[in-house]
């Protein structure tokens, strides 16, 4: 099933994803990783509005997921990681690393950004997986 990103489905499908066959590689890359993130897409010419994506990712599982209405409503997490909706894109893409991206100044990330780095492998696994996603952009 084609699914439009962002939305509530698709992030349903990406925790579906993460969770089975097709996150299997993340799974073992992130065996070790305890921390939860909000991923906060920013509005730009094609996206009127910031959007917030909730995960919370537990020793390879994505325990759970959350589309965020209300940015001001949005848990505390340990990670935030931002960018504008056509960075987001590129990077499902594969056309931006998501550690690079960083380096690069196309992504924001608030928190431990060691602790982000010694995981590069989960991140890029976290990437590979939402490419397997049947997606529709805007």
């Amino acid at each position: 099933m084609v699914v439009n990103f962002p939305s509530k489905e698709w992030l349903i499908k990406y925790q579906e994803a993460l969770n089975g066959e097709a996150g299997k590689a993340w799974q073992e890359a992130a065996k070790d990783w305890e921390g939860d993130f909000l991923f906060v897409i920013e509005a730009d010419d094609k996206l009127e509005k910031d959007l917030t994506f909730y995960i919370d990712l537990w020793h390879g599982e994505c325990r759970r997921v959350e589309f965020i209405e209300d940015p001001a409503k949005a848990p505390q997490t340990e990670f935030q990681y931002r960018g504008k909706y056509s960075n987001w894109v590129d990077l499902i893409h594969g056309k931006i690393d998501p550690i690079k991206g960083i380096l690069m100044r196309k992504f924001k990330l608030v928190g431990n950004k060691a602790k982000v780095l010694r995981a590069a492998k989960a991140a890029q696994e976290l990437v590979n997986t939402a490419q397997k996603i049947e997606s529709v952009f805007l």
